[in-house]
């Protein structure tokens, strides 16, 4: 099977792919409205592990991690509470516990789990600086429990 994705097949040794640097046409970004830029920056870039792709100082910067990983902070307000939707983004395995690590050192209680879901991710949340929800997800190797679960949800399986 051929696959579009910088995201790796999952499993306990699953490699992170390196940030990507090149310029593409976005199929997907974030907007954060943010009131502290710099202070947004440095929470995404030093905890959630995104690099600075570009800045135009007081008007944007874009950050990303891998591959369609976009996300643009802007001046704005942020919500008093974090937004009931969320963010999502891949990453593996082994980086949920530093990820959460890192956040945590930098914005005590910004995150909640990890937490093992049904559709076989393991999953941190964690609530950035200008209240927006982010779900870091790293799939998980199917194990016997995974795949009765996706039965049950009627997607098909091989036995």
């Amino acid at each position: 099977m051929n696959f579009i994705s910088p995201v790796p097949m999952p499993g306990p040794d699953a490699v992170a792919p390196e940030v990507y640097r090149t310029i593409y046409p976005m199929p997907m970004f974030t907007i954060v409205p943010t009131e502290d830029l710099e202070a947004s920056k440095d929470f995404w870039i030093r905890g959630l592990g995104f690099i600075d792709l570009f800045t135009m100082p007081g008007q944007v910067t874009h950050l990303r991690r891998w591959a369609f990983q976009d996300v643009l902070l802007v001046p704005g307000s942020a919500p008093a509470e974090a937004p009931g939707f969320a963010t999502s983004f891949s990453c593996v395995l082994s980086q949920i516990d530093e990820i959460a690590q890192a956040c945590e050192a930098l914005a005590p209680g910004s995150t909640i789990g990890p937490e093992i879901k049904l559709w076989n991710s393991l999953e941190l949340t964690v609530i950035t600086p200008e209240n927006s929800r982010v779900v870091m997800t790293a799939a998980r190797p199917h194990d016997e429990q995974s795949l009765e679960n996706l039965r049950a949800m009627g997607i098909g399986v091989p036995d």
